[in-house]
């Protein structure tokens, strides 16, 4: 009898992983301000989808075979408080990989509290959930840098740069997804129109 093949295991194109953030909810229309301090029309509620361990699950599970298929060689997965910590550990599981934690310090600066999970020489892949600036992931790699250790991969649940933001380092995400932002000096007419939501108050996405 053939082994049943769980949903994990299966290949999730683009348009399936932007119809689960449909199905939950987490694609939102209106006028954003985002953690970046950038200007959207698009929103994506990454906690209305991640609240879901079977969706975690699935999309972190297609970010590992992603990253596997572009060839990343990590020795640990590091992610960003706080759904990063959930993406690393899901992707770290995937990989058979230890998961790593950049929380913040007083003045904001990223560091792991258990400095033996990050260690000179290391080979790290960096994840997050949403890509708009890479503020965060900018964080996390200066944390690699600052330790010796070395970023030789970037994954994210969501880019909505479509590939535009260059890290020194391969990049692959579940869900490319162009969407306009704007300075917050140049918000355009229409935008400016809609009542202004501002769903993040924390990091840098």
């Amino acid at each position: 009898m053939a082994a049943s093949t769980s949903p994990e295991d299966v290949a999730l194109t683009n348009e399936a992983a932007l119809d689960l953030f449909k199905a939950c909810g987490a694609l939102k229309s209106g006028h954003f301000v985002l953690t970046s301090g950038r200007h959207s029309n698009t929103y994506f509620e990454k906690f209305d989808v991640m609240r879901w361990p079977q969706h975690v699950a699935r999309l972190g599970g297609e970010l590992a075979r992603r990253a596997r298929a572009a060839g990343i060689d990590a020795d640990v997965v590091l992610g960003p408080t706080t759904l990063g910590i959930v993406l690393a550990y899901e992707v770290g599981r995937r990989l058979s990989l230890p998961a790593a934690y950049g929380e913040k310090d007083k003045d904001g600066t990223r560091m792991t509290r258990r400095p033996a999970h990050l260690t000179a020489g290391m080979r790290v892949l960096v994840v997050d959930d949403v890509l708009t600036t890479g503020g965060s992931i900018r964080e996390c790699m200066s944390l690699v840098e600052r330790v010796g250790a070395k970023t030789v991969g970037v994954g994210v649940l969501v880019d909505r740069t479509g590939g535009t933001i260059s890290f020194g380092a391969p990049l692959v995400s579940t869900l490319s997804f162009v969407a306009e932002s704007f300075a917050a000096d140049a918000v355009p007419d229409w935008l400016a129109a809609i009542p202004v939501t501002r769903p993040g108050s924390t990091g840098k996405k």
